[in-house]
C-alpha cells in the first residue's frame, strides 16, 4: 500500500491590475487624504512678522478686519489678502500654510515657535512650462525668526537624520503609503492601499530639522506636477500634517490639505560610503 502524498499549491499570483497602467492625477488622489489631519486652529486677531536669514521680512496679519480665515501678508516682493489654514501641531508649533488666490499657482508655508521664536518659510510655485527631467512645482526655503521674542535653541536648517528612514503614513481609511529616505536629495514612495495602489516612484525631497523630533519634509514629484509641505512630528505623537500643491485633471492649480499618522517600520544605517 503506497503512501498517500497531499501537496498544496499556492495560490496562483494575480493578474496585473490594468489599472496600473493608469497614473492618477493630483485631484483624484488628493481626496480624502486630510480624513485623519490634526484640526485646524483659529488665528484670527493675530500678527506675526518673520525676518528671513537673507535679510527678507514676512508680515501676517490675520483677520478678522479682513475677514474671517484671511490673512493679509507683504513679503517676498509681493503681497496680498488671502485664505489661511492653520494647525497648532505641538502646543507651541504652529502650521500655517497660504493656498494664495491673490497670486494664481502658488503657495506659502510656515512653522512657527512661540517658544523659540525659530520659524521656517516654504514657497511652492507651479512653473508655466513642464521641462523634462525637472519637476513642474518647485519649492525655496527660509529660516526665519518672528518678532514674539529673543530666539533661542537650535536655527532650523537641512538635516540628515531621516536617511535610511523607512515609515508608513495613513492618512484615511483609504490613503496608506509607504516612504524610504534614500539621501538628502530623494526618497521613494509606494501606495499600500488607495487609488494609488501598486504605483510607486523616486522623486526629489528636502529635510529640514525644525525642533527635537520635528522635521519638515518636503517633495516634488517628477511625473505629475505637484510638491507638498509636510510637517514630521517624531517625536511621542506620530503625526504629521502637510499640504499639496498641484496641477488637477484640468490642468488648473489646486491646493490640498493632508496629515495622519506616521507608523516607524524600522532604519538602516550605512557602514561605509554614505548617501548625498
Amino acid at each position: 500500500m503506497s503512501d498517500e502524498v497531499t501537496s498544496s499549491v499556492a495560490d496562483p499570483i494575480p493578474a496585473a491590475d490594468p489599472a496600473l497602467d493608469e497614473w492618477r492625477t493630483y485631484d483624484e488622489f488628493a481626496a480624502g487624504i486630510d480624513t485623519y489631519r490634526l484640526p485646524n486652529v483659529d488665528l484670527d486677531g493675530t500678527t506675526l512678522t518673520l525676518t528671513l536669514d537673507d535679510g527678507e521680512s514676512l508680515s501676517l496679519t490675520f483677520g478678522p478686519s479682513t475677514g474671517s480665515g484671511t490673512v493679509t501678508w507683504a513679503g517676498l516682493g509681493a503681497s496680498g489678502t488671502d485664505p489661511y489654514d492653520a494647525v497648532a501641531v505641538r502646543d507651541d508649533v504652529v502650521f500655517v500654510n497660504l493656498p494664495l488666490e491673490s497670486r494664481e499657482r502658488e503657495a506659502l508655508t510656515v512653522v512657527y515657535s512661540t517658544t523659540t521664536h525659530r520659524a521656517t518659510v516654504i514657497r511652492s510655485r507651479i512653473a508655466a512650462e513642464a521641462v523634462e527631467g525637472v519637476p513642474q512645482v518647485g519649492q525655496e526655503f527660509w529660516a526665519a525668526t518672528s518678532d514674539g521674542g529673543e530666539p533661542s535653541g537650535e536655527v532650523p536648517g537641512p538635516s540628515r537624520d531621516l536617511i535610511g528612514k523607512r515609515n508608513i503614513y495613513r492618512y484615511s481609511p483609504h490613503h496608506l503609503y509607504e516612504h524610504v529616505y534614500l539621501s538628502s536629495r530623494r526618497y521613494s514612495w509606494q501606495c499600500l492601499e488607495g487609488l494609488q495602489r501598486g504605483h510607486g516612484d523616486t522623486d526629489l525631497s528636502t529635510v529640514w530639522k525644525f525642533a527635537d523630533g520635528l522635521y519638515l519634509f518636503c517633495f516634488r514629484e517628477f511625473r505629475i506636477a505637484v510638491a507638498s509641505v509636510w510637517l514630521h512630528d517624531l517625536g511621542y505623537q506620530l503625526r504629521t500634517t502637510g499640504i499639496f500643491l498641484g496641477l488637477n485633471g484640468e490642468g488648473a492649480s489646486e491646493h490640498s490639505r493632508a496629515g495622519g499618522h506616521i507608523y516607524p517600520l524600522g532604519a538602516v544605517a550605512y557602514p561605509d560610503a554614505q548617501p548625498v
